[in-house]
């Protein structure tokens, strides 16, 4: 009878490390770059140079978290190294793989963008098993996040509430300054010209942001341990984000009422926007750093959590 050796033996008793067989991580890598890396260049050339759909463009903060999120995972290696995955988990996660190798050859927009978080959850499966997903869970949560998809497209027939909010706020602001503004629903009318707060003008694009951003600053402070405060820290982006798109959309109806046609298409097509946006990011980071700079360090109890 013939001797295994001691990695085939490892194997077959369902404890694959892939440190022993580096020529597979290797191959892995290979071919994860040939089908994911173009992939990647579509989505970020996409995001800046706006290209790409108007729902993907929702997720351009991919950018800033998918470059974050490899960092994690990096600095998690070491705790990776020394997982082995079970049996059941090899099983889980080849499963995994094939279904993100169907949504990839599906030639479809959706299943193929999909296909990248989901092939990379059934590797960390295979190789580290659950243990492994634990330790990568947040990276593959900023991942998750920052996969384009048409969840936007799907939101937007509901945004109604909040663009007749925006709506009536900015014509209220307008009208206290003394404008002779009237306001149907969602549009507003300054000097019989017409603006609408549509669906993509309801700030859901820097909601998505602002919240993604929250996640990252609480991750970065060790923040992100003590549960109240990120709920608290989240909802408190959102609602940043609607009372910055509140005074986004006075300014707008404010320029083109008056006729200064220039600075609407600065504000609404041109950099301004990235401008507004970033001072809002920017309000986010000076905030964190207040609570950063004032927290108590974590209780045993909290800390085990």
């Amino acid at each position: 009878m013939p001797v295994l050796s001691v990695n085939t033996r490892s194997l077959l008793n369902g404890k694959f490390n892939a440190n022993k067989f580096p020529w597979i991580t290797g191959a892995i890598g290979l071919v994860l770059s040939l089908m994911y890396v173009p992939l990647l260049f579509h989505w970020v050339h996409g995001w800046m140079f706006k290209s790409i759909s108007i729902e993907h463009e929702y997720f351009s903060h991919g950018m800033i978290g998918i470059p974050f999120a490899a960092y994690l995972a990096w600095q998690s290696r070491s705790k990776l190294i020394s997982l082995t995955a079970s049996v059941r988990d090899q099983f889980s996660g080849v499963a995994v793989c094939a279904i993100a190798g169907i949504l990839y050859l599906s030639n479809l927009v959706e299943p193929i963008n999909l296909s990248l978080p989901v092939m990379l959850t059934g590797i960390i499966l295979t190789f580290t098993g659950r243990a492994g997903l634990r330790i990568l869970g947040f990276p593959m949560l900023l991942l998750w996040l920052a996969t384009p998809n048409e969840l936007p497209y799907l939101v937007a027939p509901f945004t109604a509430p909040l663009q007749i909010l925006i709506a009536n706020v900015a014509g209220m602001i307008l009208k206290l300054l003394g404008f002779p503004v009237t306001v149907d629903q969602f549009y507003l009318y300054l000097n019989g010209r017409q603006v609408e707060v549509a669906p993509y003008c309801a700030g859901l694009k820097m909601m998505f942001t602002s919240v993604y951003v929250a996640l990252l600053l609480l991750n970065w402070t060790g923040l992100d341990q003590r549960r109240k405060f990120v709920l608290f820290f989240v909802s408190c982006a959102a609602g940043l984000s609607v009372i910055g798109n509140i005074m986004r959309n006075t300014i707008l109806t404010y320029f083109h009422g008056t006729g200064q046609d220039g600075l609407f298409f600065w504000l609404h097509d041109s950099w301004g926007g990235d401008l507004y946006s970033a001072g809002l990011l920017g309000i986010l980071v000076w905030w964190i750093g207040k609570f950063e700079s004032r927290s108590i360090p974590l209780s045993p109890k909290e800390d085990q959590s």
